[in-house]
This record gives structure tokens, sequence and C-alpha cells, in this order.
């Protein structure tokens, strides 16, 4: 792919745009040497203003998203991409988040461009494990791991029962719920399916992944040996 291409599609602009930085010399290889738009230099060579080429497509991002912040491309208030450079935004393909978070939910969240990978990801046939911390207005009663794990749940509104899932109890009003399908705002619905009230809520795991020591805000992009442990259910 010739090199206008390939920074039009991270997002350093149109290919217009991007032929004006060649044109400028601001293109340069990591000698500092000036690179033109038909050179063939490999990926991590090549410099944008003495700085190195944002990741390859395709890429992946593990996203630690704080509270109060939207899964959203547009939104009035703060969206997940603003917590990344801004040429992310316009990369192409786009980088799509895998599944969402609400507002009110923080913890572990995928940003990728591989549609392949998004759809095994999502696709209710993995059943990938994802792990929520909740923090509960009232008490547990004691039944909840009982009723979570016999796959006769019912939400409000549906008519197929939950699968299986499995709940752990943290102390009297804090449970780690491990959920293997993803329905709109499933962990908040199921508290409420037992008379009781997600006050917050964080996921910790999705899959083999973990945040690990990212704060809020942070992100890191993944590598093939992080995918591998994504689909590890470890």
């Amino acid at each position: 792919m010739k090199l206008v291409k390939t920074l039009a599609n991270l997002g350093y602009g149109s290919r217009k745009q991007v032929a004006n930085l060649f044109r400028e010399g601001r293109i340069t290889d990591a000698a500092g040497e000036v690179l033109y738009a038909d050179d063939s230099v490999a990926h991590a060579d090549v410099r944008v203003d003495g700085e190195p080429l944002d990741p390859p497509q395709p890429l992946t991002l593990l996203l630690h998203k704080p509270l109060g912040v939207t899964c959203s491309t547009r939104d009035p208030g703060r969206v997940v991409y603003d917590l990344l450079p801004p040429r992310f935004r316009l990369r192409a393909p786009l980088l799509s988040t895998v599944g969402r978070l609400d507002r009110d939910t923080s913890g572990l969240l995928l940003l990728t461009d591989d549609g392949a990978l998004l759809h095994r990801i999502v696709s209710p046939k993995s059943k990938l494990a994802k792990t929520y911390e909740a923090t509960l207005a009232q008490e547990l009663r004691g039944d909840e791991a009982a009723v979570f794990a016999s796959g006769t749940l019912l939400l409000e509104s549906e008519t197929t029962p939950l699968a299986p899932a499995k709940l752990e109890v943290v102390d009297a009003r804090h449970a780690r719920l491990v959920l293997t399908e993803g329905r709109y705002h499933q962990a908040r619905r199921m508290f409420a399916a037992v008379g009781n009230h997600v006050e917050a809520l964080h996921r910790s795991r999705v899959g083999g992944l973990t945040l690990g020591d990212l704060a809020p805000g942070q992100w890191r992009a993944l590598d093939a040996h992080d995918l591998d442990t994504l689909f590890s259910q470890s």
C-alpha cells in the first residue's frame, strides 16, 4: 500500500492533506531522511514530525472506561474516543467499540477495526465470559446465585430465559457476576429481577483479559499474545 493511502487510513488526514505533509518534508524515516509518497518503507521506520506512526491495522485496544463516558462517536458529553489520540476517530476502517458499557458503568472495554475479530468476540457462539463487580442498594437475600445459575430467569419484556450465569458473593452488598451473553443492561436487569438495584457496576474481565494496572482513561494496544489470552477464558 502506498504511504499516502497508509497515512490517510491511519487518520493523518485526507489523501490531499497527507500529500501536503510529504511536500512539506514532514514525513521522514527513523534516521530523519525525508520520504516521498512512492517510497517503500516499513511501518515501524516511518515518522511524522519526528514521531512514530500510530499502530497499523488491524488494531485492537483495551481501554479502562471511566464513569460518565459514553460508548458513542457522538454525544453531548464525553465519549470514549475523547480518551484516544484524535486521529483514531478518523482511521479507516472505523475503530469500533466491541459491545458497550453504559455511561454509569466503568471498566474493561475493547475497541477494534478488525471486523472478523469483533464478530468472534460478540457472537453468542463464543460464550466469551465477562465479569462484573456490582455494588448493590440492598443486601443479597441468599438465593441469587441459584436463580442466576438456573437458566430459567426471564428478564422483563423478554420471552427467552437467560443463559446460566455465575454469581460470587463478595459481601452482603457486593457481588461478582460472570455472564456469557450480552443482553441490553443485562447485569442491572438481573439484579432488578431479584428485587435489588445496582448502585455501581464495573467490568473487570473479558475472557482471559483484565485491566492490569491501567488507570481509568488509560488504554493499550493488544498484541497476538493478548488476543490468545482473550479467548483463553482463564
